[in-house]
């Protein structure tokens, strides 16, 4: 499909109301823009006509350059189209303007986020836009440029977060990586210059801290599985939490996603939302008498076992996303009031169900049959992971030298 160039006045404004004038490239009805660098008010620009009005007082000096801006752009866009290259309406857009240093972080990370979201990716686009608003909110500059993000940036940005948002040092983590997400897309693109880069061992490191990972004991999940007294919701987020458990710790969004279908053979069968893997485990004997509970709901065999997700709209990602987050937190609200009933003092959520998992199975099972229940891609991320629930050999260690 052929690429476009036109005068456009975006709907966002300005601290002080006016809004901006732009080009916009789209191609296979995809957009993105240029800013000329002049805003106005909205009643000043004549949409019919794509021109500023005679209300403005500077509105010849801006038409003229509208015009001169346009042309430029279409003339480039002849030239781009004669190569044949199939580029993006970004990519066009950074080809026509690439020697221009006004590209601001935002334009990029508006870029970034659209794609996220056309990829269904709505976990990661809600943590990541409240990441970008974090830039937003500290730097109070909407055209913030690259080269304006230098390592005394990061480093007030890294106070700023500590000290005002009281984020934790793993949250600060993750937004750098955002910056640096969109920072080595900037360079790509040839906004910035890679000499200018601010990360590096020598410059802003990026490194997570350790973090400590709970998971119950033995004795602690059979007191969750025995107490009793419980009310339908304390019972029903019980059922998952457990199911999850039975299964290595299945994260909420699939156990949510289960299906009737999924489960033949004597196998649950299922893919896995984080990196669509196919899995099939053996279904062990505590997790049927779980499925008997809610075999009275089942109206079909493509129902879900659970029902959280009977009413969710699967073409709508955001919906899914939604109906999966208000149920893992109205889960939590009841694990914690089950967990009191148990006489658990852990900090008992559905994230910990995993955990659980991996502190009592310690070093029993190989690592590469965990890597395997896991569903973990690397097995160096099993070992790091298995490492926070694997002490015997410490314990063992210090009692040799203390115990005499």
């Amino acid at each position: 499909m052929a690429s476009n160039a036109k005068i456009v006045l975006r709907k966002k404004s300005n601290k002080e109301g006016l809004y901006p004038l732009a080009i916009r490239i789209t191609k296979n009805r995809r957009s993105n823009y240029h800013y000329i660098g002049h805003y106005i008010e909205l009643k000043d620009w004549d949409e019919k006509n794509i021109r500023v009005r005679k209300s403005h007082p500077n509105h010849k000096r801006l038409n003229s350059l509208l015009v001169t801006e346009l042309s430029e752009a279409n003339k480039a866009l002849i030239d781009l189209q004669s190569d044949k290259k199939d580029l993006s309406a970004n990519q066009i857009k950074q080809k026509l303007y690439k020697s221009s240093q006004s590209t601001s972080f935002f334009e990029v990370a508006e870029e970034f986020l659209k794609e996220l979201e056309a990829n269904n990716k709505i976990a990661r686009l809600s943590a990541d836009k409240a990441r970008v608003n974090h830039v937003l909110s500290f730097s109070k500059n909407k055209q913030l440029t690259f080269q304006e993000i230098d390592e005394q940036f990061l480093r007030r940005f890294r106070s700023y977060l500590r000290n005002k948002r009281n984020v934790s040092e793993r949250s600060v983590i993750n937004n750098f990586v955002v910056v640096r997400t969109l920072y080595n897309r900037a360079i790509k693109l040839g906004i910035v210059d890679k000499k200018l880069y601010p990360f590096g061992s020598d410059k802003i490191r990026i490194k997570f801290p350790e973090a400590e990972k709970v998971g119950l004991e033995k004795e602690e999940v059979i007191a969750l599985e025995t107490v009793e007294e419980l009310n339908e919701n304390q019972v029903h987020s019980r059922n998952v939490w457990l199911f999850s458990f039975y299964f290595a710790g299945i994260r909420v969004a699939d156990v949510l996603k289960i299906r009737w279908s999924d489960i033949y053979d004597g196998r649950l069968h299922y893919r896995m939302d984080k990196n669509s893997k196919l899995l099939s485990l053996k279904i062990p004997n505590k997790a049927y008498s779980i499925l008997d509970q809610y075999l009275k709901s089942k109206h079909h065999d493509n129902d879900f076992v659970f029902p959280e997700m009977k009413k969710a709209d699967f073409k709508n990602p955001k919906d899914v996303y939604n109906k999966i987050k208000t149920a893992t937190k109205k889960f939590n609200k009841y694990l914690e009031q089950v967990a009191e009933k148990a006489e658990i003092t852990k900090k008992v959520t559905m994230h910990i169900a995993r955990h659980s998992f991996g502190n009592i199975s310690e070093d029993k099972i190989p690592i590469k049959m965990l890597q395997k229940l896991y569903r973990h891609s690397s097995i160096t991320t099993t070992i790091n992971y298995q490492a926070n629930f694997i002490h015997k050999e410490t314990d063992e260690a210090l009692d040799s030298v203390i115990n005499f």
